[in-house]
């Protein structure tokens, strides 16, 4: 939100420059984005200076121009020459000196020693447009005989100029959106750290109903929706351009004025935070205003000109026969204030903040009224900004208020009661800051002291306060007045945040693996848990369906639509960046969320139960393995390669390979894939090289290897598991080699798992060295050549054993497979 420098000062009194004012509000939680001056005339009258015109001659090589001689309050006067009509000695000027820069539109120039006609000139007398003051060109400025000759010319026009600043509001101090809600924070700094201050707003003393001659009546039909409305009329208006302060007061803030009608409701929400509109008084037909949000179906035109259908939760305001305004988000089309309206009708509301935001979302409007209502605004602010609105109305427009102000407000709603402990507030502050600062503090914000005693306070804290329901919100305000930076921060902490053992060891374990992966030539990248609806809605992907997907309500875009069930499409995002700037050779890994849905799980007791978020490690490969090496030839990247740095996690987690059972994934985003589950059917993780179906879908053409671990699930697998010392062996390894002939479907992985059943104790390695397909073999057969390699830890193997050990391995592959020996 963006504030005036000058204009904060109408509420508040303080010295400080804007730059000590940005670190002020800063420190009480209104942080300061940007500072910035803003002129009122561009360059700020610098370099121009009252001068005296001691003599005038006209020049020789001229009809138009003078040879004059001015005096600035220098050692020596400055020859000029000029060529204004109106020029003569003993006036008083305006001189751009040597070195000013003057402003016409988009350019500027720099006023330099130059040769008019043959004479010299040292400086330019100005007329009014060349400096910004007016439009007239006439002649020279011809200033009274009492201005001082060498005074700045912004100072004789008492020039000053404005500085804005911008401040990122946070969506809990919705009582920080307006000028007024940011004298009150500064206030209450400004008090707390010792400086002579005051708080004041304009009173409504001047507020004075004129006749009866334009009645409305007003009507609440969901007074759910609609707290609180409240209307008046002027009539007699005239409606025209602004007066010269309030533009600029909306200028600097970056509000376009419009007319002064509109523009007074634009400087009383940036005053006092109370959104309002305006309606032509001839719009209002029947003189009846109805709130009601029973308009399912109905038509709408916005001020912009855009068609809406209302819903039947937008609220509206409407009169005796059809909408004219959705209420707190924008007006309709023919309703608000033109150049032809005389009578006016001055709305001031509260609405609940959550219509508002729905209906906001459902149209995709965002205003300034609507932001503060989505927010919160001060239900007891209304009147007074629907007086001071009235006020300058007529003061601006000559009108007259016709009409004895009109406020429903059905349920009063009321200030908060919050019970504030001395003790409780000491615990939580980490120091004990005493009775009289804290009350002086809460006293300073508004909140009312209702009673008080030896443990601590009871308080009423006002509507306006939205963020502020509970005792550690009150600290919390106490705190941030005080001074963050005042409260030494013990060496002993006692705090009762803890973390639980379990997920420190998971942290840890964490970062182990990321160190690791990072050794491994892996970056690490973080994408975003919203993603598009495209990657899910309307695909074949077994795993990843969309009636799975958990959808936002309302998303910005189709791009970020629904939270993501895969880390999948994320790195393939990042891929996809990368590889289109020329950088093909990528190791990505991801830690993260994914999310699903399960409406069989719904219930209306639970409905949280259908929701299930599980937490993920991802690895992509890409590219060339190898690349420009003279010591190794190109090599691409494969699967192998993926395959070796998962087992290198299971390695560095202690999951053995028994533990472990290889299948062939299902999951049709691979052209090939593995699953690792548990002997219990957990599934630990799925990789494999991705299809050109996927690959397509992201316009990626090169091939990409991807992994996923379910880290939830394999931190759960490890919990028990010590990862410990082992000597290495004293006793040697036993190699033995089998050629196996086989079914072409039979696969690696199912030799694997029947020799590591057969064996569990002794074998320590099974590994595939061979595969011959071709002459000498029967149809539909191949030939694998496996590794065994067999060692006893506490002794040495013999023949006996390692034969009984072989021939349990060649039955079992016999039985189980079909295999025959070669």
């Amino acid at each position: 939100m963006n504030i005036s420098y000058r204009w904060l000062k109408q509420y508040v009194d303080f010295s400080l420059t804007p730059q000590e004012l940005a670190e002020a509000l800063t420190s009480t939680g209104l942080e300061v984005e940007r500072v910035e001056e803003v002129e009122t005339i561009r360059g700020g009258l610098k370099g121009l200076y009252v001068g005296k015109v001691l003599t005038c001659e006209k020049h020789p090589n001229s009809d138009h121009l003078h040879i004059t001689m001015v005096d600035l309050g220098k050692e020596k006067p400055q020859q000029i020459v000029c060529g204004a009509p109106n020029v003569a000695a003993g006036q008083k000027v305006i001189v751009a000196d040597v070195g000013c820069t003057l402003y016409e539109g988009d350019k500027s120039f720099t006023i330099k020693k130059s040769r008019l006609r043959g004479v010299e000139s040292f400086g330019m007398i100005c007329a009014e447009d060349e400096i910004g003051v007016g439009t007239n060109h006439a002649g020279i400025i011809v200033l009274p005989d009492e201005a001082n000759i060498g005074t700045p010319v912004a100072e004789y026009y008492n020039l000053e100029s404005d500085w804005l600043i911008e401040i990122d509001i946070t969506a809990n101090r919705a009582d920080a959106l307006s000028h007024y809600g940011v004298a009150r924070d500064l206030f209450a700094w400004l008090k707390q750290n010792g400086y002579k201050t005051s708080l004041h707003r304009p009173d409504c003393n001047e507020f004075k109903v004129d006749n009866h001659n334009l009645e409305i009546d007003v009507k609440i039909e969901n007074n759910e929706a609609c707290k609180r409305y409240a209307c008046l009329s002027v009539t007699d208006c005239n409606v025209k351009e602004s007066p010269q302060w309030l533009k600029d007061k909306l200028n600097v803030i970056g509000i376009r004025p419009i007319n002064n009608i509109v523009d007074i409701t634009n400087y009383v929400m940036m005053a006092y935070g109370q959104p309002m509109h305006c309606f032509d008084a001839d719009m209002v037909t029947g003189n009846q205003i109805i709130v009601k949000d029973n308009n399912e179906g109905k038509q709408f035109i916005t001020l912009d000109g855009e068609e809406h259908i209302l819903g039947a939760h937008d609220l509206a305001i409407c009169n005796a026969e059809e909408p004219m305004c959705i209420a707190g988000v924008f007006g309709g089309k023919g309703s608000g204030t033109y150049d032809t309206t005389k009578n006016v009708v001055l709305e001031s509301a509260y609405f609940h903040p959550t219509w508002i935001r729905k209906s906001a979302r459902r149209h995709g409007l965002s205003t300034d009224a609507s932001f503060r209502f989505e927010r919160g605004i001060d239900p007891d602010g209304v009147i007074y900004a629907l007086k001071q609105a009235a006020i300058l109305c007529k003061e601006l427009a000559g009108g007259k208020i016709s009409m004895e102000i009109r406020d429903e407000y059905p349920t009063k709603i009321h200030a908060f009661s919050v019970r504030l402990d001395y003790e409780y507030a000491d615990r939580l502050i980490g120091k004990q800051l005493g009775a009289e600062t804290i009350k002086s503090i809460l006293e300073s914000l508004e909140m009312k002291i209702e009673s008080e005693d030896a443990l601590g306070l009871d308080i009423k804290v006002p509507p306006y306060r939205v963020d502020v329901w509970r005792a550690c919100d009150v600290v919390e305000d106490v705190l941030r007045i005080y001074g963050y930076n005042n409260v030494e921060i013990p060496s002993t902490l006692k705090s009762s945040l803890t973390i639980a053992e379990e997920a420190d060891k998971n942290y840890h374990k964490e970062n182990a693996i990321s160190e690791q992966l990072v050794g491994s030539g892996f970056n690490e990248i973080l994408n975003n848990s919203l993603t598009a609806t495209s990657y899910y809605e309307a695909n074949d992907l077994k795993e990843y369906q969309w009636s799975n997907t958990v959808k936002v309500m309302n998303p910005l875009s189709g791009d970020l639509g629904v939270m993501r069930q895969t880390l999948l499409f994320g790195g393939l995002e990042s891929i996809r960046r990368n590889v289109n700037r020329k950088s093909n050779n990528l190791r990505f890994f991801e830690f993260g969320n994914v999310y699903t849905y399960d409406k069989e799980k719904w219930s209306a007791d639970n409905p949280i139960k259908a929701y299930n978020q599980n937490y993920q490690l991802g690895l992509w490969i890409t590219g060339k393995h190898v690349e420009g090496s003279w010591t190794h030839a190109n090599e691409d990247a494969s699967f192998y390669e993926l395959k070796a740095y998962v087992e290198n996690i299971f390695r560095r987690l202690g999951v053995a390979r028994n533990m472990l059972v290889v299948k062939t994934s299902a999951n049709n985003i691979f052209a090939k894939g593995l699953t690792l589950e548990t002997r219990s059917g957990k599934k630990l993780v799925e990789m494999g090289v991705l299809c050109k179906k996927v690959l397509c879908k992201i316009e990626i053409e090169q091939p990409v290897y991807y992994a996923e671990l379910n880290w939830s699930g394999l931190m759960k697998t490890i919990r028990k598991n010590k990862v410990e010392f082992t000597e290495i062996s004293k006793y040697p390894s036993v190699s033995r080699d089998l050629a196996l002939l086989l079914d072409k479907h039979i696969e690696f992985a199912q030799i694997e798992e029947i020799a590591r059943q057969s064996e569990k104790k002794l074998l320590k390695k099974v590994e595939l060295f061979d595969v011959y397909e071709g002459k000498n073999l029967p149809e539909g057969k191949k030939s694998y050549a496996v590794n065994f390699v067999l060692q006893d830890e506490t002794k040495t193997l013999n023949d006996k054993a390692i034969d009984a050990i072989m021939q349990k391995l060649i039955k079992n592959l016999t039985n189980k497979l079909g295999a025959e020996l070669r």
